[in-house]
């Protein structure tokens, strides 16, 4: 593990930067390589880990004056703008431990470094997690999604972001370690506030679980946006459940609608036992509108935001139930 300050990073050479492949904030040449924003973070000191146990240690020895770099894809251009100045930066990209992706008999499992790219490019995926592969090509552009990690989007907490949606339509969990124990906490527990989790200052995300697809299951992901790749004005993921005709599981998760993703959970009690119609749909898709908390801002204003919801939480429900009709829950 090397220890770094800003201006020894300096020193670092743009081919040298370029073969051992880091997101590394360096100089003004070098940050246009490493991040493509032209400007100059604060003074850090730099370290770059290869284990898990290394994080935890400079962790447990910082605290709250540390700051993980996994992606950069969030963190550095807070850092070049100076909107976040940390005194110590911890690199993990070569913590490759948390690169890792694997299903057992209930549960998907995986690990904090897994790119984004990664799991857009295994085909398996759509038919072992539908929501989850439909779901990713919306996160930016492929450059953003190579670069991206999973537990980087998780633990960021944009409230316009589509790891945290995903997390609370499947019900996830968060494996969460710091350098004594391990704990787990459930995505519905884990967003705290705007971009603020349940993660103390001394800990890691290690691991997001989500549990296998069932078969008698329907879901769909609708986001909208003004251009493809920019953040969500609103999104919204389904997931339904339904045997014998009736719904026996329903989950609505949303994002652009408040400080923090939302589970619009009156929404969801109403379809419980329920035959899926049209007017069903509309009065769950109203009731869910009412459930947000948006901000107006030049994007789009707090009215229109919920006149959104109520539009695609009815046409994500009614793909849901179509979908889970298709596999045979109807």
């Amino acid at each position: 593990m090397r220890k770094l300050k800003n201006s020894e990073l300096e020193r670092i050479s743009v081919e040298n930067f370029k073969n051992t492949n880091k997101s590394i904030a360096l100089n003004h040449d070098e940050i246009v390589v490493a991040i493509g924003i032209i400007m100059k973070p604060a003074p850090f000191d730099y370290f770059d880990p290869e284990s898990v146990e290394e994080v935890l240690h400079l962790l447990h020895q910082h605290g709250d004056e540390a700051k993980i770099l996994a992606g950069g894809q969030s963190l550095g251009p807070l850092l070049n703008m100076r909107l976040s100045t940390p005194q110590i930066i911890v690199d993990i990209n070569r913590v490759t431990d948390l690169e890792y992706y694997k299903s057992d008999d209930t549960t998907l499992k995986v690990g904090a470094m897994t790119r984004q790219s990664t799991l857009e490019d295994d085909t398996n995926l759509r038919t072992t997690q539908p929501i989850l592969a439909a779901s990713i090509p919306y996160i930016g552009h492929r450059s953003i999604r190579n670069r991206g990690t999973v537990g980087g989007s998780v633990a960021h907490a944009d409230p316009a972001a589509e790891w945290p949606a995903i997390m609370l339509a499947l019900d996830g969990a968060l494996l969460i370690r710091n350098s004594t124990s391990s704990r787990t906490v459930d995505a519905s527990d884990f967003y705290i506030s705007a971009l603020t989790t349940d993660l103390k200052p001394d800990e890691i995300l290690v691991e997001i679980q989500l549990p296998n697809w069932v078969k008698t299951s329907g879901w769909s992901f609708i986001e909208f946006s003004r251009r493809h790749g920019d953040f969500a004005i609103l999104g919204v993921a389904t997931y339904l459940t339904i045997e014998n005709r009736r719904c026996t599981k329903s989950r609505i998760a949303i994002i652009g609608g408040g400080p923090i993703p939302i589970r619009a959970s009156k929404a969801e009690s109403m379809l419980i036992g329920e035959t899926i119609s049209d007017e069903l749909l509309k009065d769950v898709a109203e009731q869910a509108s009412k459930e947000l908390d948006p901000d107006s801002d030049m994007h789009a204003s707090a009215d229109y935001r919920r006149h959104l919801a109520s539009v695609l939480v009815s046409s994500a429900l009614q793909k849901a139930a179509d979908r889970a009709g298709e596999s045979g829950g109807q």
